[in-house]
């Protein structure tokens, strides 16, 4: 159980090290904005979802979040409108409806991407809380 827990752990910190440090192309040149390299600890028991990152200035674009969600639960109909989102999940299982489109079947150690413009809900379709992280970036300067 132990090594599990280590094993989640190091999965959810590669991936969130992995995107955040992602180059930005086209809002790299220029931009006056210098965000600092930071950790943020997530926790794995909260029973509530929190913000993890705000957006500007402590990011270039990128806004991040830990999501809890119980079964039969979901996040609600949304638009990512000019941004994409990434969701890494940690535990549990569900869905990513793309409104008017496929559905993509959610568990752990799972990533999903939504592109821009798109309308999706997530849902957790399992027995067990559903924990994931989503990551989303502007895709057009404002």
């Amino acid at each position: 159980m132990k090594r599990n827990a280590n094993f989640n752990t190091t999965i959810f910190v590669a991936a969130l090290f992995l995107i955040i440090g992602l180059p930005i192309h086209s809002f790299g040149q220029g931009n006056s904005i210098k965000p600092i390299p930071k950790l943020i600890v997530l926790d794995k028991l909260s029973p509530d979802s929190t913000q993890v990152l705000n957006g500007p200035p402590e990011t270039v674009t990128m806004r991040s979040g830990y999501m809890v969600l119980a079964p039969s639960k979901s996040v609600g109909r949304h638009s990512t409108k000019e941004n994409e989102e990434t969701i890494v999940v940690l535990a549990g299982a569900g869905e990513m409806k793309i409104i008017g489109g496929s559905t993509l079947h959610l568990q752990a150690y799972c990533v999903a991407y939504c592109p821009p413009n798109t309308e999706h809900d997530i849902t957790n379709t399992g027995t067990d809380t559903l924990r994931y992280v989503y990551i989303v970036a502007r895709t057009k300067k404002r």
